[in-house]
């Protein structure tokens, strides 16, 4: 059937009432001023940044700013060029305007400044997100778009007043989200900003004060609350946009972070940090799962950490004797009081490591304040440098420490652990020791961070004391050329450059020309952040958040999970738990409809967790597939997914509870399935979900959470198979 043709819209035959231009004819209208905006636009970001990238880049704080700004219009030239007419999500009519407003990924306006898209997370964008029937907001009308491709292959009309009833060809008011619901299942997460719900964008545009918890069952949209939430934090909030602060996204394993990384890209975001908790210190690469649950309890509590203290303090104790350093000179002493005044001397919060120059740095001080001669500042500090004997005495009370080796001396020596965490009882200190103590665990790492945090590195410290010695030379070798100078001048009557040479700024000027020590090695996740998202947070133990509370001194957080997918057990309320942590500050905000799990599997779902959990929040499916929940034996493992791979040309598919060697070799052969456990699943979804005896994934709690997380992955069909 021929319809009438559209520069945007490319609609199916089946739907050819949609192309009627008394529907799509303002749309085309307005996407063509758009493409001839984008246009412009692509061209004026071009020279912009070929202007700043050619413009000199300045030092200090001009070169940052320089750095920032070809970022930014990197950042957003790639955004407009990565979807084109496609920033538009949809569009809305209020009830008393004419004009319909067009929402996009970001905000768009013409050479007139005429607004052509406002952004998705600007107030003016709202009502697109957060219009009801109960609440409409002001709407008399909202359209939503599928695009494919560049073009529009579908639309859906909601209508929220009799004035809005006139030119609409879509009026089912969850159409739109449906047939996105419907959508077959890939390797990353698919764009659903076009499709957020009013409980959902209520949450993504809460305030950034203290610690908001969004809790909610499976197949609620938590993670795309999370998601988005980011975006929206940062475009409404300066002081996370800030760089030198800006957010953390945390989430719960490496296979959920690659399903997830195109998100915020997408959203235009691509400075925010996203990593594991095993990402925040170089062990957790290799760390491996704690085997004895009572030493992974012991190890678990923020006491725990508070241990490192005590393990740092105790080797920061100044000498009790005095002793005498031999000059060039003469004989200078330090006394007791001499030691106890450099050891405090540190500003309040440095790293270990790094507070032992500012105690050299003080320690010279009083020798230089004790000795009475007339050779130069600089050459008296250059000579106390090489004094190999204050620096040893120094050493020997103030070492410089390795975090790995700190926390494995608690686990090797028993009087050292005793000292550092008195309330241990000698069974629970004999229980943590370990043959190997660099035998890292997961539950180790909270300790190596804080110990690492508390620490520094060695090697900065050694940098920058190389660094000022340098600059110490270079002061003393700048001074010589200046007075040179200056007696110079003074034979050519240079008075105005033996003012300017006399000045002290100058002299430093000059002599501190030698370069900073390098900060390649820096650690990206090391913070501070102003604001830190956290996903499956139910999981983490008390010392684990601690790891999170030492990078966001803000307590600005965003912690999303479900006590029903605790493996270890959620007894207490949220509130009870992160005010345990640390947090003060905490808002709950509960999500409680499953957009994503069909009535048919959460029916067969909801009882599993209900046996070891009778108040688990499960939410209440809005939809259904029309598949019954499977049931067979392992033998049919293979035929099944052959089955499921020949009748789908697309989606994806996982086998939870089986090795990868035992999938059918077709199956294997394709990356439409996947071989995941329980815990690897969690924040995940597929077309298709095979359970392989689930009744082997455990007793209680832990087994009762792995069976029903695995069940509620599945957005289509769910298969399970016992032995």
């Amino acid at each position: 059937m021929d319809h009438p043709t559209s520069a945007v819209f490319d609609l199916p035959d089946n739907l050819a009432a949609k192309a009627d231009p008394a529907l799509i004819a303002d749309d085309d209208r307005h996407f063509a001023a758009m493409a001839e905006s984008l246009e412009q636009t692509y061209a004026d970001l071009s020279a912009r940044l070929d202007a700043v990238r050619l413009a000199p880049a300045g030092k200090g704080r001009q070169a940052v700013d320089r750095d920032q700004e070809v970022r930014r219009l990197t950042t957003r030239l790639r955004t407009l060029r990565r979807f084109s007419l496609d920033l538009c999500l949809g569009r809305m009519v209020g009830a008393d305007d004419a004009e319909p407003v067009y929402v996009g990924r970001l905000g768009l306006t013409d050479s007139t400044g005429r607004r052509l898209l406002v952004d998705w997370r600007s107030p003016a964008a709202a009502p697109f997100f957060g219009a009801t029937h109960a609440n409409p907001m002001g709407l008399a009308s909202r359209r939503r778009y599928r695009w494919t491709g560049g073009r529009i292959t579908d639309y859906w009309d909601e209508v929220f007043s009799p004035d809005g009833l006139d030119g609409h060809a879509a009026l089912d008011d969850q159409s739109a989200f449906i047939a996105s619901l419907g959508g077959n299942r890939s390797a990353r997460m698919r764009d659903v900003l076009g499709t957020i719900q009013a409980d959902q964008d209520a949450i993504i545009r809460a305030g950034s004060r203290g610690a908001l918890v969004v809790d909610g069952g499976p197949g609620t949209g938590k993670t795309v609350v999370a998601l988005h939430r980011t975006a929206y934090l940062l475009y409404s909030d300066p002081r996370l946009g800030d760089r030198r602060g800006g957010v953390l996204f945390v989430g719960p394993h490496e296979p959920y972070l690659a399903y997830v990384a195109d998100v915020l890209p997408s959203l235009g975001e691509e400075d925010v940090r996203t990593c594991t908790l095993r990402d925040l210190v170089p062990e957790g690469v290799t760390a491996v799962a704690e085997t004895d649950p009572e030493v992974a309890a012991l190890k678990s509590s923020a006491e725990m950490v508070t241990a490192i203290e005590a393990a740092v303090r105790f080797y920061e104790e100044p000498p009790a004797s005095g002793m005498t350093i031999a000059t060039e000179w003469s004989d200078l002493r330090l006394g007791p009081d001499d030691w106890a005044a450099a050891f405090d001397a540190p500003d309040p919060g440095t790293p270990h490591n790094e507070a032992r120059e500012q105690i050299w740095d003080t320690l010279l001080t009083i020798l230089l304040e004790k000795y009475d001669g007339d050779e130069p500042e600089a050459r008296f500090r250059t000579s106390m440098e090489r004094n190999r004997e204050l620096r040893e005495v120094l050493h020997r009370a103030w070492p410089l420490l390795d975090a790995a080796d700190l926390v494995g001396d608690l686990w090797s020596v028993p009087a050292y652990l005793h000292r550092c965490a008195p309330w241990l009882s000698s069974d629970e200190i004999r229980k943590l020791q370990r043959p190997d103590a660099r035998t890292w665990t997961v539950a180790d790492l909270p300790l190596l961070d804080a110990a690492r945090q508390r620490l520094g590195e060695a090697r900065n410290s050694e940098r920058r004391r190389r660094h000022d010695a340098a600059v110490s030379v270079g002061r003393e070798q700048m001074a010589r050329v200046v007075d040179d100078l200056i007696a110079s001048a003074a034979h050519d009557d240079g008075e105005g450059l033996m003012t300017m040479l006399r000045q002290g700024d100058l002299r430093d000027v000059l002599a501190d020309g030698v370069a900073p020590p390098s900060a390649d090695d820096s650690d990206p996740y090391a913070g501070p952040f102003a604001h830190i998202v956290v996903d499956e947070a139910q999981e983490l133990t008390d010392a684990e958040w601690q790891m999170l509370l030492l990078r966001c001194p803000s307590r600005s957080l965003t912690i999303v999970g479900d006590r029903a997918q605790a493996r270890r057990g959620f007894t207490e309320s949220w509130q009870e738990r992160l005010r345990r942590i640390g947090l003060d500050r905490i808002e709950v905000a509960s999500l409680n409809i499953n957009y994503r799990t069909p009535e048919e599997v959460m029916a067969e779902a909801e009882p599993v967790i209900r046996a070891v959990l009778p108040d688990a929040n499960v939410p209440t499916s809005i939809r259904n597939s029309g598949i019954p929940v499977g049931h067979g034996s392992v033998g049919e493992l293979a035929s099944i997914l052959d089955g499921w791979l020949a009748a789908h040309a697309e989606g994806i598919a996982c086998v939870i509870g089986a090795p990868t060697a035992q999938i059918a070799p077709a199956a294997h052969a394709t990356p439409r399935v996947r071989s995941l456990t329980p815990e690897l699943s969690k924040g995940l979804e597929f077309d298709l979900v095979v359970l392989v005896d689930p009744e082997s994934f455990g007793d209680g709690v832990e087994g009762a959470v792995d069976r029903y997380v695995a069940m509620t992955r599945a957005t289509r069909q769910l298969v399970i198979l016992t032995a």
